[in-house]
Order: structure tokens, then sequence, then C-alpha cells
């Protein structure tokens, strides 16, 4: 398909309505409000005053999949069900949507100079939902448990494995001591503290967020409400309720929001933003999705074992086109594992990496042994139409240079079991979020040994690279060290990297509060109801 024919196509599908759905989330910049045809700009690090506050009330939020993946937080690996966890979980502290760490269990802390002692002084008479007292022994309890320690286990948290030896000094105090220096650790200090006598997180969490956790209908809706003696009087959640909706079809995310069962959903794709941008019941907010969009290559798997296959793959792609194709050129195109909400580590030069070079991609194919090309499955998960899409677009793209990509659908849950936790696939396109504020978070999994890399990513030099970064204290050189993880992830052509994929959320007039946060999460707790 030529670009000429793209462009039609997607000319069509606009004008004849066609609905998709999207996937998902940059710090700075602008964020912008779309009122019917009025458009405005505001600094995305304020909130918007968007009439008077009320206290009460309740609201439904559309998301595009049940949460398949654990409630546990500490085992969740879906960015899907973190941001829903978000307002149910706490951590020692916890990010705001300036890219802050702000106490949240703790009520301060402090670091060694070495970077291997973190001390934390525990905040008093905060509550779990279950009603008990948060005590030093659950924060030590959950610490441990993350770093496989109490439980006897792999960590269950990579970062973790840092970790060795967690001790109470006085009932209020906690402190952690490293077994390497480390001076990014606060970043992951925001994973959940949990109670230690809790039966069965997995299926009834148990946090100390400003919402508590209430039931789960499989394929229909999960629904938190607030937790009226959370610790924060002053940053108490305005609304009493939350209904997470499953809305993974097209026609029903449009239709509810429409009609008014669905009161807001976190991403529309640019074809439901145009059907939707007219109605004077809605609003429209414009951001970033801190998300890595990506054709993810399996490095163990042929053809893709082969550098030179995958760099051919890199120079096959039109990003641009992708973007125009997905939401109507809005999106940051990117060249590595590392989005510009991480603005100190972002290389947007990479991005120019591999420029279309259809030539180049065959003469590098003719020189791996696939002079005609080969056959390949992009296997891709069904409830996310962007991802689809973008399939599509790459696919077309690929023909080009002789490779057939046929794609392959399947479940949300096949994917996480068959494609991440197996690593049985060929080639995928997903989102990959950073779970944590820290470069190091987007990095690590790539490194040889981590059970994250479900890409089977393999070099020596990146991963005595990742070595070094963990063991230094200097700010300046762990940022030197990430550009050249960055680098390395590039010149590998690891990945065919496309995008930090924009966001526009949708939240009907009558509702205010939102805000857009460096990380993929979704914040109940600033949404309100208009008096």
């Amino acid at each position: 398909m030529c670009k000429k024919e793209i462009v039609m196509k997607k000319v069509k599908r606009i004008l004849m309505l066609l609905l998709v759905m999207t996937l998902t989330i940059v710090l700075g910049g602008c964020q912008d409000e779309k009122d019917g045809n009025k458009e405005s700009q505001k600094d995305s690090s304020s909130q918007e005053t968007q009439g008077e506050p009320t206290m009460g009330g309740s609201i439904v939020v559309g998301i595009p999949q049940d949460l398949e993946d654990s409630l546990d937080p500490h085992k969740s690996v879906a960015a899907g069900t973190k941001e829903v966890l978000f307002n149910i979980y706490e951590g020692l502290v916890k990010p705001d949507e300036q890219g802050n760490y702000t106490d949240a269990v703790a009520q301060s802390h402090e670091i060694s100079e070495d970077g291997k002692v973190y001390t934390f002084a525990l905040r008093q008479n905060v509550k779990f939902h279950d009603g008990t007292t948060v005590t030093a022994e659950d924060v030590k309890y959950s610490i441990e448990r993350c770093a496989g320690i109490s439980e006897g286990t792999t960590p269950l948290v990579a970062a973790f494995s840092n970790v060795e030896k967690v001790e109470i000094p006085d009932a209020q105090t906690v402190a952690i001591t490293l077994k390497e220096p480390d001076t990014e650790f606060l970043a992951y200090l925001t994973v959940a503290i949990v109670p230690q006598h809790a039966a069965d997180l997995d299926k009834n969490p148990v946090g100390t967020g400003p919402f508590r956790y209430v039931s789960r209908s499989p394929q229909e809706n999960i629904v938190i409400e607030k937790f009226t003696d959370y610790w924060d009087s002053e940053h108490q959640a305005y609304l009493d309720k939350v209904t997470f909706k499953i809305a993974g079809d097209s026609n029903a995310i449009v239709t509810g929001l429409k009609s008014g069962s669905i009161d807001m959903y976190p991403r529309i794709n640019s074809t439901q933003s145009a059907q939707l941008a007219e109605d004077e019941d809605l609003t429209i907010y414009e951001g970033g999705m801190n998300l890595i969009q990506a054709l993810y290559l399996n490095n163990k798997e042929k053809p893709f074992d082969d550098v030179k296959v995958r760099q051919a793959l890199c120079y096959a792609v039109n990003r641009q086109e992708v973007l125009d194709m997905m939401a109507d050129g809005k999106g940051t195109i990117i060249g590595s594992s590392m989005f510009p909400a991480f603005e100190k580590y972002y290389m947007p030069e990479l991005a120019d990496k591999y420029p279309q070079d259809i030539e180049k991609a065959k003469q590098l194919l003719k020189e791996a042994g696939y002079p005609d090309g080969f056959e390949m499955t992009i296997t891709v998960p069904n409830n996310y139409q962007q991802h689809i899409d973008t399939a599509q677009v790459l696919a077309e793209q690929l023909k080009q240079v002789g490779i057939d990509a046929q794609i392959q659908l399947i479940e949300w849950d096949s994917w996480l079991s068959d494609v991440y936790a197996d690593r049985k696939f060929q080639s995928t396109v997903v989102g990959i979020d950073a779970a944590y504020l820290s470069g190091r978070a987007l990095l690590e999994r790539f490194t040889s040994q981590a059970g994250t890399n479900f890409i089977n990513y393999s070099n020596p030099e990146y991963d005595k690279l990742y070595e070094q970064v963990k063991k230094s204290t200097n700010e300046q050189e762990q940022i030197e060290l990430y550009k050249k993880m960055e680098t390395l992830l590039s010149d590998d052509a690891a990945n065919v990297y496309i995008q930090d994929m924009a966001s526009e959320v949708v939240l009907r007039k009558d509702y205010g509060g939102y805000v857009f946060y460096p990380l993929y999460v979704l914040d109940m707790a600033k949404i309100y109801k208009i008096k």
C-alpha cells in the first residue's frame, strides 16, 4: 500500500465514522483542553479550576479490558492493572503529578551519603482498609516480600534483589540496607505497603490509599469506594464511589460517553476524538502516554536473532506515517526505550537513527541471507485497537522489502501468559510503561537475566553498564551510563521503536480535577463533581 492509499484509507475511515479503540499516556510541555471548537492551553503541571468542587458523588470510568493480571500489587505487571491499583495502594513514598516523591506511609526519610541505607520515620496511625493500623512489621514484611526474603522466593521486584536487610530500630522506624549503593532506590519505594496478615491480595486488595476495594465482576466492572479513614485528611478523595467499567468495544465507548453511561474514558484515539469533539457535555484533555510503543522482537527467535534483520526492519518502517495514521500526526517518535518525560535521560537524536530507507533494508536482508524476504507473525492483544492499527500499517510497510507479516490477535490474558511470561512469539506491538519514576525502570528489563526481558535481548556490554549504574552515586555518571544503554538498544535494533503515543482523555463536563502524571496512572482522588 503506498502512502497516498494509506492516507486515503484514514480519511475514508474518519468520514465513515468507523470507531476504533486505544491504549494509553509527557510531563512538561502543555496539556490541552478541547471544548467544542474552542481550544486552550495551560501548564500540565497545574490543575485547572473547573468549577467549584463538591464532596460526594460517583463516577463511571471506562477501561479497555478486565484486570486479568494479579491484583496483588507486588505481582501485577500490566499497566492497566497498575493504574487502577494506584488508587488503592501506597508506598513509603508516592509520586505526584510533578514527578516528585512525597512521603506517604512514611512521614520522612533519610538516605545515607553512600547510598546504601534508607531510613524511614513512619507516619503514626495510618490505617489499612481492613481497619488495622500499619506497623513497622508490616513495612518490613512488604519490603522483604518484594525482595524475596520473607518468603524465600526470587525477588518480586527486580530492583529489590539489592536489599541486604530490613531492620526496625524502634516501633516507628524502618531502615533498609542495600548490598550495593543505589541513589535511585527511592523510586522503587513507591511499591505498596501491605498488611502482613493479608490472606489473598490477589483477590482482596488491602492497602492504605484514598480508595478501598469493594468488588469485581469479571468482564463487567471493578468498584472502589472512598476510604474515610485515609491518613491524609487534607487530600481525601472527593468522590464516594468509582466504577471502572470494562468497555473494550469501540462502539460501546463512544455510545457510552454520549449517552452518559460512561463519564470518563482515559484514552481515546483520533477517530473517537473527532466524533466526540462537538459534544457539549464532554471535555477532551490532551497529554502524553509515557509508554514505549514498539514492534518488540524476540531476539532469540529466527530470523530476529540476526542484528542485520532487526536493523532491516527499522529501515523498512516509516514512523511518521504510523503517527499520521494513528493519531493525525500526534505523538513523539522515539528511537530507544526512553520517553521524553524522563528529560535528563532522553536522547531525541536516536529517533533519527533509522530513517526509512527501503534499499538499505533490502541490502541488509540480502546480507543476512534473506534476499527475498521472509514470513513473520506480529502477535497483538485484541483489546488495544491502536496497537492493532499500528501493526497493520507496519505490515503494509514491510511488504516493500519482501516481508510478509501476518497479524495474530489474541486475548489480553493470553498475551500476558504466552508472550510476556513464556516468550512464545516472534514479534508483538504493545506499549511498555516505566512503573517507577526512574529511568532505570525502562532499561533494567533488557538485562540478559531479567525476568521481565520478554524479548530475550542479550548483550554483555549492556549488562556491564547496568551493573555500573547500580553502583554509581554520581548523578551525571548515571545519566551518561543510561544514555550508553539506550544507544546500545538502538545500535542493536533490539526492537523497532515507534513512539510515545499521544493521550486524549474524555471527562463529562460536570466533573473536574483531571491531571496528567509522568507515569501510567489514573489518580481518581483528584476527580470531583462540580457544584
